[in-house]
């Protein structure tokens, strides 16, 4: 054998040898990248393929290009009134449950005593079935056998019962306000863990120098927790463009009945539609995907400015 020949055959030696160790991380790695691509990667591709095509689930497919599109867009009335109703609703309880959870983490974080306990009495909605927050609310705000109408109604704040699930502004009002009862234990949990990692000497600094709670709650408290204010505010507005829980089961768990969208479908709202497209009403496979990746697209412009208006701006130097 000449040199040449044994440098060949000890170079494809040395790099098999190398390969081995190499070739373990891709092979653990394999089950979970396989996995993702079948349950994954291949729906949602698949998905925006069947939005171009015209089909009801049984029959063939008819490839139409964007027509879908064009339709969900300028054709379809409850698609732009469903976007309307989520942001009418979005405006309702963001800002509410923001406000809220940064003041009740502030006032808990302080509490000398009892601070495990309001703790667990507000985070007990958050890890409560939707099924069961839409019959609690049903039940509130029914108007023959509610227990708010009751209320107003013995106190005479009322002559009669209102009708709250049936108006469409206090429809929406009582959606906003089962978000704000669910997640508010979320928020504080989470403005409180922050306010765990602010120095303790920035608030001894600031008594010295005479500051009042106040004045340090929105001189020092505020600020430091800005990037978590950031992070659920476009965590919110991605959670808010996928309402569907609520209003699906506000209007369909008490009573029996599915009212799809409430009154005037003033409570419709996009993943509601999406929905009732592919399964209820109708059968709509390629347009229910039209309206899929529109939500999609509305997701990530609409987190884009959410975070372009609140995180902090950097200095120009």
């Amino acid at each position: 054998m000449t040199m040449s020949a044994e440098r060949t055959v000890k170079s494809a030696a040395s790099r098999k040898r190398a390969w081995g160790p190499r070739m373990w991380p891709y092979l653990f790695a394999l089950p979970f990248v396989a996995a993702y691509a079948a349950f994954q990667l291949y729906p949602v591709i698949y998905s925006f393929v069947l939005s171009l095509h015209d089909w009801n689930g049984i029959g063939s497919k008819t490839y139409i290009g964007f027509k879908n599109y064009v339709q969900l867009w300028t054709h379809d009335p409850l698609f732009v009134k469903s976007l309307w109703n989520t942001l009418i609703m979005m405006a309702m309880f963001i800002p509410v449950t923001l406000i809220l959870g940064l003041l009740l983490a502030y006032w808990t974080f302080h509490l000398v005593r009892g601070k495990k306990l309001i703790q667990t009495i507000n985070v007990l909605p958050y890890i409560t079935t939707p099924v069961a927050i839409g019959f609690i609310f049903s039940y509130l705000f029914d108007w023959q056998t509610g227990l708010v109408n009751l209320l107003l109604v013995k106190f005479g704040w009322a002559q009669e019962g209102v009708y709250w699930l049936q108006n469409p502004w206090s429809s929406r009002a009582v959606i906003a306000l089962m978000v704000i009862w669910r997640n508010l234990g979320y928020f504080m949990i989470i403005y409180m863990a922050g306010m765990t990692v602010i120095p303790q000497d920035v608030y001894e600094a600031a008594r010295v120098d005479g500051s009042s709670g106040f004045h340090t709650f929105r001189k020092i408290t505020m600020p430091l927790l800005r990037n978590i204010s950031v992070f659920l505010v476009v965590t919110s507005v991605i959670n808010g463009l996928q309402l569907f829980d609520e209003p699906k089961l506000l209007y369909g768990g008490w009573s029996g009945s599915v009212q799809v969208g409430g009154p005037d479908n003033t409570a419709l709202t996009m993943i509601w539609h999406f929905v009732d497209v592919s399964f209820i009403s109708d059968t709509r496979f390629g347009y229910a995907s039209a309206i899929a990746y529109s939500l999609f697209l509305l997701i990530v412009v609409f987190s884009m400015l959410s975070y372009r208006l609140t995180a902090p701006k950097e200095d120009s130097k």
